[in-house]
C-alpha cells in the first residue's frame, strides 16, 4: 500500500525541518533536527529518518523547499518549487488556522511578523540583525541561569514580580540580566522578565506601525516556550494560538505549496528519490574574476571523488548539480 504525499523541507541556520502532507493537504508526518552548520548532512539525515518511521510506502508527487538554505536543499533533492519563509509560513497558517490575520514567528537566528487579510499576505517584516529578538538569545540566557531550555517556560510562569530587563539590544539585555541577578532576583522573575523583554523588542522592531488583529498564530521553535506565549498575550491583549506543529510550519507550508504546484501544473516531480539520503555531495567555492564584483560562486557536486581547492571555476570537473552566487548569473546552474 502506498500513500500519495508532498514533501516540504525548511533549512534554517539552527534547525532543519521536513514535513509530509497528503493530497488533501492534511498533515502526515514531520521531523526536525539540528542543522549544526552542515545543511547537506541535515537534509540527508532528515530524509533517512522520515522514511525510516513510515508505516507505508510514500509516493512523492512534489517537493518544496524554504528557509535560508532553500536553494541548496532544492538542488540536493530535486525540488519542484522553492519559496521564501514568509510565503511558506503564511500558507501553512492560513490552511490550518481559520481566520488567522497575524503570524508571529521566532526561530533560532531570526524572527518574522506576517500580516494577512482574507488569506493574503499584505505586510511583513523580518529581523535578522538583533540577537535579542531570537530564540538563541533565550537559549543562551537560560544556560547562564543554569535552567534547561525545556524548563524555561514552566519556570517563567511561576514569576510573581518579573524583572524589568532592557530588551532593545542583546548586549544590553545580557548586562542588565547580570545586574538584576546580582541584586538577588529569583530565577523565575529573571526568566519571565526576559520573555517580556524579547516581546517588547519584537513588537517595537517588527510590529511598529502594523495592525495586529486576531486570530494571532505563534509559530517557530520559541512558540514551545509557554512563558513567551503568556508574555505575547499580555502585550497584545488577545489569545495566542500555538499550532500543534508550530516548529515545522515552514516545512508544512513548503509541502502545501508543492501540492498546489503539482495540482495546477500536473507536471511530473523532479524529486530524486529517498536514496538522496545516502548520496555523496560536496561544495566547492571559487571567486569569479570576470569583473570587479569578484563574486563568490558556490558549486554543488554529486559523487565520491573529493575535489581539492581550485582557483578557477572552469577547472571544477564532475557531476555538477547546482551552482549559484554570481550577480550576473553567468555561472548559475539549477
Amino acid at each position: 500500500m502506498s500513500l500519495t504525499v508532498y514533501l516540504g523541507i525548511d533549512v534554517g541556520s539552527v534547525t532543519t525541518k521536513l514535513a509530509l502532507v497528503n493530497e488533501e493537504g492534511k498533515y502526515v508526518d514531520s521531523y526536525m533536527l539540528k542543522t549544526a552548520g552542515k545543511p547537506v548532512n541535515a537534509v540527508q539525515e532528515g530524509l533517512r529518518q522520515i522514511i525510516s518511521k513510515a508505516l507505508c510506502e510514500y509516493d512523492v508527487k512534489g517537493v518544496g523547499t524554504t528557509g535560508s538554505g532553500r536553494n541548496l536543499a532544492g538542488a540536493l533533492v530535486g525540488a519542484d518549487i522553492i519559496k521564501n519563509e514568509i510565503t511558506a509560513h503564511a500558507v501553512a497558517a492560513s490552511t490550518y488556522i481559520p481566520g488567522v490575520q497575524t503570524i508571529l514567528e521566532i526561530g533560532g537566528q531570526d524572527s518574522k511578523i506576517i500580516i494577512l487579510r482574507d488569506g493574503i499576505v499584505t505586510d511583513f517584516a523580518m529581523n535578522t540583525v538583533c540577537a535579542a529578538g531570537t530564540g538563541s538569545f533565550l537559549d543562551h540566557q537560560a544556560q547562564r541561569l543554569n535552567v534547561p531550555i525545556e524548563e524555561f517556560g514552566a519556570t517563567a510562569l511561576k514569576s510573581t514580580n518579573p524583572a524589568r530587563i532592557a530588551g532593545r539590544c542583546g548586549v544590553f539585555a545580557e548586562s542588565d540580566l547580570i545586574h538584576k541577578q546580582q541584586l538577588g532576583y529569583p530565577v523565575e522573575d529573571l526568566l519571565y522578565g526576559l520573555c517580556q523583554a524579547l516581546v517588547r523588542n519584537y513588537l517595537s522592531n517588527l510590529a511598529l506601525g502594523k495592525e495586529l488583529l486576531p486570530t494571532v498564530s505563534f509559530q517557530g521553535g520559541v512558540a514551545t516556550n509557554s512563558g513567551m506565549v503568556k508574555a505575547f498575550e499580555e502585550a497584545l491583549g488577545t489569545k495566542i494560538v500555538v499550532p500543534d506543529n508550530h516548529q515545522t510550519m515552514g516545512a508544512i507550508g513548503a509541502a502545501l505549496l508543492a501540492m498546489e504546484n503539482h495540482q495546477y501544473t500536473e507536471a511530473k516531480t523532479k524529486f530524486k528519490g529517498w536514496e538522496v539520503g545516502n548520496m555523496n555531495f560536496q561544495s566547492v567555492t571559487c571567486h569569479c574574476t570576470g569583473c570587479s564584483n569578484n563574486c563568490e560562486i558556490i558549486t554543488i557536486l554529486e559523487g565520491e571523488e573529493k575535489i581539492q581547492h581550485v582557483e578557477k571555476i572552469g577547472d571544477i570537473k564532475g557531476n555538477i548539480i547546482a551552482r549559484w552566487g554570481g550577480t550576473c548569473g553567468k555561472w548559475d546552474i539549477s
